[in-house]
């Protein structure tokens, strides 16, 4: 119990710690040129802590000084149909619902760029984009005049650039002082109620259910769940308007606006009493869990069976870390061109080209992430290749 460390996602006192683990890579999706450099990467501390109070879960050993975001930090998924598709999707979604049509859009946390596009070139809106990895000789988007990127992250010195409607994807579990992070959007917004936001991020309560064990690593540092994401919200003067589940209910979505008077408060405790059972089992089941993927991939080493990743970034990083992997996996394969011929931190992987495939005749290809199951088998029928499959 650390019963001296507040929440930082809603202030209450006393986190209660259910799971740690030691120097895993501080980074999953730096570009690393060689496997000692790799192996040599930065590593943190890993120790969840547990608000029974919101439901919110922190890496309460989290050192942000650890963390590098820049231009090596390469951790785009735009490059899979599959993801391709649920971005497009997305974006006119939200186009359609608060009709985002020749208006200003703000992204925090863009990375490379492709779903501010998307908003812009669907919308025919204006935006402004914030992250310190922003590449921009790889925006190759017809709105790109109609677009701003800022290398920094968005801060308090940016408050005076106004929108239309703030997003913010895969970003705030990033963020350790969560509360600190949304007040200042709000303070950002002002007194404009008709600004909507929309935040996304992996959902806590899918990993902690199933152990998802590989979504757990060193720059996730908060973990929502919808209690903890809409207390999170209100508490900094948003008016929630709806949550939801999206891409096989790994991603956790909420739209929002700001309201100028008493915020509207939520019914029930929105699965908080679920999730604190969740949290409780977790520790014999992530010992059970990965006590069998160890089982296993000792086998087929044993076996002489050749064992390959699809999918060198966070995911992956996390599967061989937690595992202590060191021979039992070959290589790491990725559809990514932009980070082959690099290493995986801490294991040092290399990672290759699915393309390498044909040369090497893996008999088994762990994928990280189960939804990109039908797209992978396609891809490896295409090649001419029939491992065996198995999903994380």
């Amino acid at each position: 119990m650390a019963a001296d460390l507040n929440c930082p996602n809603c202030g209450a006192r006393g986190l209660r710690i259910f799971h740690d683990a030691q120097a895993v890579p501080s980074n999953s999706c730096i570009l690393l040129k060689s496997s000692e450099e790799a192996k040599a990467y930065p590593r943190g501390n890993i120790a969840l802590g547990f608000c029974a109070s919101c439901g919110f879960i922190t890496n309460t050993a989290f050192e942000a000084k650890l963390t590098e975001y820049s231009d090596r930090y390469e951790e785009t998924q735009g490059f899979s149909p599959t993801f391709s598709s649920f971005h497009k999707q997305l974006a006119q979604r939200l186009i359609d619902r608060f009709d985002l049509r020749d208006r200003e859009v703000l992204e925090i946390g863009c990375g490379k760029g492709e779903f501010l596009m998307l908003l812009c070139e669907l919308g025919g809106n204006k935006g402004v984009g914030f992250d310190p990895a922003y590449i921009p000789e790889r925006n190759v988007s017809r709105a790109a005049d109609r677009v701003t990127f800022i290398r920094d992250f968005y801060s308090e010195k940016y408050a005076d650039t106004s929108a239309d409607f703030v997003c913010c994807k895969m970003t705030l579990e990033h963020i350790h002082p969560t509360a600190d992070f949304i007040g200042m959007v709000r303070r950002a917004i002002g007194d404009r109620p008709e600004t909507v936001v929309f935040f996304q991020i992996p959902d806590a309560t899918r990993i902690m259910q199933d152990c998802a064990f590989e979504d757990v690593y060193y720059e996730h540092c908060s973990y929502f769940s919808p209690c903890s994401l809409g207390r999170l919200f209100r508490d900094n003067g948003f008016e929630v308007l709806g949550m939801d589940t999206e891409y096989d209910e790994q991603y956790l979505t909420i739209e929002a606006r700001p309201c100028l008077g008493e915020v509207p408060q939520p019914e029930d405790d929105e699965g908080l009493a679920e999730l604190t059972e969740m949290v409780a089992r977790f520790r014999p089941k992530y010992a059970e869990k990965t006590a069998w993927w160890r089982d296993r991939l000792s086998t087929m080493a044993r076996d002489g069976r050749k064992v390959v990743l699809w999918g060198s970034g966070s995911k992956g990083v996390a599967f061989l870390s937690t595992l202590g992997l060191e021979n039992e996996v070959a290589y790491a394969v990725d559809i990514n061109p932009y980070r082959h011929g690099y290493y995986m931190p801490g294991s040092g992987l290399e990672i290759v080209s699915p393309e390498f495939l044909p040369e090497s005749q893996p008999d088994v290809v762990i994928v990280m992430n189960a939804i990109y199951r039908r797209e992978i088998s396609e891809q490896l029928q295409s090649l001419g290749l029939q491992p065996e499959i198995l999903t994380v």
